[in-house]
Order: C-alpha cells, then structure tokens, then sequence
C-alpha cells in the first residue's frame, strides 16, 4: 500500500494562523473529544482529524516561537547581570 504524503510543510489556513494558542488548543481539544466519541461520518471524521493536524502544527509553532523568546539571566564574569538565550532542550 502507498503511503500518503505528509502535510507537515503545507502552509496553515489563514484561519487556524489566526488564532491564539490557547484558542487553538482549545478546538484541537474538541476535535479529539469528537473524534473519540465516534459520532461523526467518515468523511467528516477525516475532515476534522486533517484540521486538527493542522491545529497540532499551529500549537507546535506557537510554543516553539515562546521557546525563542524566552531568555535566561545570568551573572556575567564581571558581576553584572546579562541574559542569554534558555537552553529548554
């Protein structure tokens, strides 16, 4: 059987980037609650499950753009205070 191409470099709808993280994470929530009841078609199943990838993929970007930003601050040699990128890794 072929495997499907993946979308993890496909663009996110304008309308998903639109949304905060929390407002993304919060349909995202739903869409599994949703898909884990079992009461949706096939077909929308699919379709809910394709935007929730896509939601995952926004959320992801998000927390990794937050990760950028987060600084650490250290004493430097000298006994002044600097700050530095955070190694979160």
């Amino acid at each position: 059987m072929a495997k499907a191409k993946s979308d993890d470099d496909a663009p996110v709808p304008t309308e998903i980037a639109k949304l905060s993280f929390e407002e993304g994470l919060a349909e995202l929530e739903d869409i599994v609650r949703r898909l884990e009841a079992g009461d949706a078609s096939l077909e929308e199943s699919i379709e809910i499950y394709t935007r929730g990838a896509q939601l995952k993929r926004h959320c992801e970007a998000k927390l990794r753009a937050a990760e950028e930003k987060i600084e650490r601050i250290v004493l430097s040699p000298d006994g002044g205070v600097a700050s530095e990128p955070a190694d979160l890794s």
